[in-house]
């Protein structure tokens, strides 16, 4: 049962006792603060006195977060309250964007908090289909505010012990599931997946011209990436930012489920060199952003070997299919990869965010990186420095992320983990079943899915008896984002559409949330339908 005592005590209208509580009896331990409207932060810790006015606030607020997660579990409960961006700035019911120069009551902090959760979205929601991180975890909670609450970085053992070994745990472990032997791989987690992408084209050039880190592309002939046509494009932004440029990014063909099709990697690969190009990296993806679609691995490493090139798996999306027995044959030949992206805060579900990257060769991460910063990284340390992790780091502070994945694992165990994959993929089953089913509905492909994502356009009854063309293309395009849109103001259900390619707009429905059930899926289609039926 959730408590709302949160809204009887910050309230904003409601009606203040008469007796306010004393702050000075209050910080005297006399009494517990029920009113914090003539209390401010610097009455909290680490004030004389301030444990007790910092125990009611922070119970206050976990009051609030309790009620939060409470309601995004419950189906009557919006997905979000939409307000457009100008209403917010304008201010909403005493919710107020703009930083005042004098404090505000610590009262007022708590609606603050209370209001930027009413007008977000409710990611956990088991109705949240639009992205491929949702889903709201408890164990993952707790480990964030006790993150935050340590409030350390992870560059070296001296402030971050227990993280920096704990990171290192699960580093291993993560490679020992990729397949990697005991004796090789290294990696660090990182800011999200396309930072994750970024170091693997980093570190490549890096093994292959050393010399660039010191003397500069001016030593460099001009390298060549290859990627698919389906991949992330943070592929192409790497390339921009590593002053690699967009243009030497070569985009391979893939087949009609957006798979890499080999024998186009094979033909780009010559028809590059022949050009002056000088391949160096190519990127494979396990799990495919929109269609969610397996590269071949062990054809894709075949050809890789054969050409002396760095083969990347960016599994942010599909490395969580590795925790299942059912499902992880689909990333067949990813041990033989140079470098893997895998976020656990995607099928894994631990809050955002949660990325690592693993790289084969030990070493090559801090040789690549490391520039021995004296105030941090001395090597008179009396204890082991090896375990100064910061240095393999293009970041000096570094978040701890690992330590989410870390706790919800000793909860869950590979096994729960697993389940969970399990889980969501059976629901993205049920709802290609469902699609073909019901009239109105249309595959984008028409394979079962691989992942959990499952692609599908909607068409009114006014448009159902158009012949095919650019006319029925063009207002076929327009429903979607109508869709869309009155899904937002209205507030019950959320997914992604997109158009690709030649394909106009379709819905892209992904789940990596462990709270949807199949009456989700019946709700969001019903929903779909009556949404759309007059467009």
């Amino acid at each position: 049962m959730c408590f709302l005592l949160s809204d009887r005590i910050i309230e904003k209208s409601s009606v203040r006792d008469n007796q306010q509580v004393d702050s000075a009896a209050v910080r005297d331990g006399r009494q517990t603060p029920g009113d914090f409207s003539s209390l401010y932060s610097k009455d909290l810790l680490p004030a004389s006195s301030g444990e007790e006015i910092t125990r009611g606030f922070l119970q206050e607020l976990v009051n609030i977060l309790f009620t939060y997660i409470c309601k995004s579990s419950q189906r009557s409960s919006k997905v979000l309250d939409f307000h457009h961006p100008h209403q917010l700035k304008e201010g909403l019911d005493g919710f107020n964007l703009n930083l005042p120069d004098q404090p505000e009551t610590l009262e007022q902090i708590l609606v603050d908090c209370r209001d930027t959760l009413k007008y977000g979205v409710s990611t956990g929601h088991p109705r949240f289909f639009n992205q491929l991180s949702s889903g709201l975890d408890v164990i993952g909670t707790a480990a964030e505010w006790l993150i935050s609450t340590a409030n350390t970085n992870m560059f070296t053992y001296e402030v971050s012990p227990v993280f920096i070994l704990m990171e290192e745990v699960l580093l291993r472990k993560m490679q020992s599931i990729v397949g990697w032997s005991s004796g090789e791989g290294d990696g660090i987690f990182c800011p999200g997946g396309t930072i994750s992408n970024l170091y693997s084209i980093l570190v490549a050039r890096y093994h292959f011209y050393p010399e660039v880190k010191t003397r500069g592309m001016g030593v460099l002939p001009q390298l060549g990436i290859f990627t698919s046509e389906h991949s992330h494009y943070s592929v192409k932004k790497s390339a921009a930012v590593l002053g690699l440029g967009t243009e030497n990014v070569v985009v391979v063909k893939c087949d009609e489920r957006g798979k890499m099709i080999p024998a186009e990697l094979e033909s780009s690969i010559v028809t590059a060199q022949e050009k002056g190009l000088v391949p160096f990296y190519v990127n494979a993806t396990a799990g495919t952003t929109v269609y969610g679609a397996f590269d071949p691995l062990d054809a894709i490493a075949d050809i890789c070997h054969r050409h002396s090139l760095w083969m990347h798996v960016d599994a942010a999306w599909g490395g969580g299919l590795l925790m299942s027995d059912r499902h992880r044959m689909k990333l067949q030949g990813i041990e033989r990869a140079w470098s893997v992206t895998w976020n656990p805060h995607k099928m894994m579900g631990v809050p955002l965010q949660c990325s690592a990257i693993l790289v084969k060769k030990r070493g090559l991460l801090r040789q690549c990186n490391e520039l021995g910063a004296e105030y941090l990284f001395q090597a008179d340390k009396h204890y082991d420095v090896s375990y100064d992790t910061g240095d393999k780091s293009i970041q000096c502070g570094r978040h701890v992320d690992a330590f989410k994945l870390w706790l919800m694992w000793k909860a869950k165990g590979s096994q729960g983990f697993g389940a969970q994959v399990d889980k969501c993929l059976e629901n993205a089953e049920y709802l290609y079943d469902q699609l073909q089913r019901r009239t109105g509905f249309e595959l984008v492909y028409k394979n079962k899915p691989e992942h959990s994502n499952v692609c599908f356009w909607y068409t009114p009854p006014s448009l159902r008896g158009l012949p095919l063309g650019p006319d029925r293309d063009t207002r076929l395009h327009q429903v979607a984002p109508q869709i869309k849109g009155r899904m937002m103001e209205k507030g019950s259900v959320l997914i992604g559409y997109q158009p690709l390619g030649a394909k106009v707009n379709f819905f892209r429905c992904v789940f990596s949330n462990p709270a949807t059930q199949q009456e989700d899926i019946d709700f969001l289609l019903d929903e779909i339908i009556r949404l759309g039926h007059d467009l």
